[in-house]
């Protein structure tokens, strides 16, 4: 078995990936990266098709909110690399950065390929090198990575090695969470991986099925528990998906897993007050037919009354045959039963992964001595608008200083 010595091992070439070896390659470290993909940043490359989110404007309290139960292990981190300095960091790469309306931050290319080429060209200038079609397949039994490559397997013997494969969702892309059995294996604790930003089932009607897939339900406002999110969604053949339901999507996931089924609600006229929506629901019919009259009457698009009809259905109740009163309180509380949460290889992101109870401060795995760990393999979720690839960055940069660190202890013996 042929066998070669590199100083650091970086394993996953996404954003977590990249920014620990810039890290340490900035701190003197001899880096070689390796993924399983033709080339780097795939599921980067993806994020950034309909407009690359890097982070998020809004202040450092708040954005660190977004993390939930994960805030407090990611708050060092963040801190130390923020997303003015994420910003600032694009800029040097020739990628200036512009806040949009909803306070998110894009690439003024609004691209993810610029941004990528440049920070490959750099980590190039730095002596980062690239070993691709490197599957990552564990230790063997003196403790070597072990890879399988279009040439057969191979084992490589390194300093340090940085863990940077993701979690499991677009497994096409490279994150297909095998890593989970072997760290495992190694007993290394790990919660189970459980889609994020995800769309959900739901058993929508033939005719329903059939006549919206596609269409979006636009600038209304969805509620489930004690929280409201406003934005749009999208009716997808199966159920329902999109912005506002991403956001939340961790909680009617949990509840969902739990029991079964989740209820979800849509105002699909948010901006008008009740009183004036029964007001307009009052006025007569006259000829035109009841979809028609309350098309105009309510502003609604062909999908919102098709969802209306919908809850009227399964409720056992005529739509038409509804008092104003009661119409309005349905047009501004639309109950969506959701089924099941869709497939985590379909979901933008992934939850779950390693503890961080099995992480020093340093993200170095307490069972694995030299053995660090970053990005979206490690136990948190986050909404979309920026916050997951900041913390992926965040955490890159964290786990690569861990390194150096380490690195540095052991030159000294200490």
């Amino acid at each position: 078995m042929p066998q070669s010595q590199t100083q650091i091992a970086v394993i996953g070439a996404g954003p977590a990936g990249l920014m620990a070896a810039e890290v340490l390659a900035q701190g003197g470290a001899a880096v070689t990266v390796y993924d399983g993909m033709p080339s780097a940043g795939r599921k980067f490359l993806m994020a950034g098709r309909g407009g690359l989110n890097l982070t998020h404007s809004e202040t450092l309290p708040s954005f660190l909110t977004r993390y939930g139960k994960a805030a407090p292990q990611l708050t060092a981190a963040i801190e130390a690399f923020p997303p003015e300095r994420l910003r600032a960091w694009s800029e040097a790469l020739g990628q200036p950065t512009f806040v949009g309306s909803s306070g998110r931050v894009f690439p003024q290319a609004f691209k993810a390929s610029p941004l990528l080429r440049a920070w490959l060209r750099r980590l190039d200038a730095m002596g980062v090198q690239f070993k691709l079609r490197h599957h990552w397949t564990g230790w063997d039994e003196s403790g070597q990575l072990r890879f399988q490559t279009p040439d057969g397997a191979i084992a490589i013997e390194a300093r340090a090695t940085m863990l940077a494969l993701g979690g499991a969702s677009w497994p096409r892309l490279g994150s297909d969470a095998a890593w989970v059995e072997m760290l495992a294996a190694k007993g290394v604790a790990i919660s189970p991986l459980k889609p994020a930003n995800c769309g959900f089932t739901v058993a929508w009607s033939d005719i329903f099925r059939d006549r919206f897939e596609g269409q979006p339900l636009k600038s209304v406002a969805l509620s489930f528990g004690p929280r409201t999110v406003r934005g749009e969604a999208i009716v997808t053949r199966t159920g329902i998906e999109g912005g506002a339901i991403y956001a939340l999507s961790a909680d009617l996931r949990d509840v969902i897993l739990g029991s079964g089924q989740a209820t979800l609600h849509i105002a699909l006229r948010p901006d008008l007050e009740t009183d004036a929506l029964i007001k307009r629901l009052s006025a007569p019919k006259a000829k035109q037919s009841f979809s028609n009259w309350l098309r105009k009457a309510a502003q609604l698009s062909p999908v919102g009354i098709g969802l209306l009809q919908e809850a009227a259905v399964a409720s056992g109740s005529s739509l038409s045959s509804l008092p104003p009163e009661n119409l309005a309180g349905l047009i501004n509380a639309v109950p969506v039963q959701l089924n099941g949460v869709a497939p985590i290889a379909r979901a933008i992101s992934t939850a779950g992964g390693i503890a961080f109870d099995e992480l020093d401060p340093g993200f170095m795995l307490r069972r694995l001595p030299s053995t660090f760990a970053a990005g979206e393999m490690l136990d948190w979720e986050a909404p979309t608008g920026g916050y997951l690839l900041q913390a992926s960055f965040a955490t890159g940069a964290a786990a690569g200083k861990g390194a150096l660190k380490w690195l540095e202890s052991q030159a000294s013996g200490s």
